[in-house]
């Protein structure tokens, strides 16, 4: 069973402080992956690491940049991220390999992305556990823009044929105007009420753009917190399911 896991961006850092682990909370998720059993594609966003230099730099999903000194500083902070996740992982013996986007994934002048799943499949195939995370991409007509992680989920679960899809998050799912978790989500509608913007920097979309994308995957996916992620990866489907 293939199960494209997505670890926040605010959940495994300090998202209000620049380039700042969130030690505790990126260690229960590793001790969480180590103990799973499926075929597992991990996707990381980019918190405190990658959000702060694309703001600093006015780089987002649709604006670009040519300066080779952003590209840079957004490309060389999310690898670092990488980095401190994979090691997390090897301690734990999860045979965590990176995959950065940046080298294989890009944008024609409409925005259509594409990112190449052979190599995830292949490595996944062989063993491995593949960790992706949000970067800059080439982008035609825009030098590089930012591909989140949530897109990355999305055409990941679509070109693996994903069996399960789950997105760790900082709240317990999608909530609504009450602080309620929200069961399902069938439709955008059904909770534009309660979608606002992130409260932190964030250049991907926050909640609301979480849920649009995740309504246009085949297969429902699971929105929750890291109290539950070990749930998630026993098989259960905590917080809200999208679609």
């Amino acid at each position: 069973m293939t199960t494209v896991l997505k670890l926040g961006g605010s959940v495994i850092t300090d998202k209000d402080r620049a380039e700042t682990v969130d030690g505790e909370a990126l260690d229960r998720a590793a001790d969480a992956v180590a103990r799973a059993t499926d075929d597992l594609v991990v996707v990381h966003g980019g918190g405190s690491f990658g959000h702060h230099n694309a703001e600093a730099h006015g780089v987002s999903t649709t604006a670009g940049t040519h300066e080779i000194g952003g590209l840079t500083e957004i490309h060389s902070a999310m690898k670092a991220l990488n980095g401190l996740v994979l090691r997390r992982l090897h301690d734990r013996d999860v045979p965590a390999v990176p995959v950065h986007p940046l080298s294989a994934a890009s944008r024609d002048p409409g925005g259509e992305l594409t990112l190449p799943a052979e190599q995830v499949a292949t490595l996944r195939a062989e063993g491995f556990v593949p960790v992706l995370h949000g970067d800059v991409i080439a982008h035609r007509g825009e030098g590089v823009t930012v591909l989140s992680g949530d897109e990355i989920v999305t055409s990941l679960a679509r070109d693996l044929d994903a069996d399960r899809v789950g997105l760790c998050s900082t709240v317990p799912g999608v909530l609504d105007t009450d602080g309620g978790v929200i069961p399902r989500i069938e439709r955008f509608d059904d909770a534009a009420d309660a979608l606002g913007g992130a409260e932190s920097t964030d250049v991907s979309g926050g909640m609301a753009g979480k849920v649009r994308t995740l309504l246009a995957l085949p297969t429902p996916a699971s929105v929750f917190g890291l109290d539950d992620l070990s749930a998630f990866l026993d098989g259960e489907a905590p917080g809200t399911t999208v679609g």
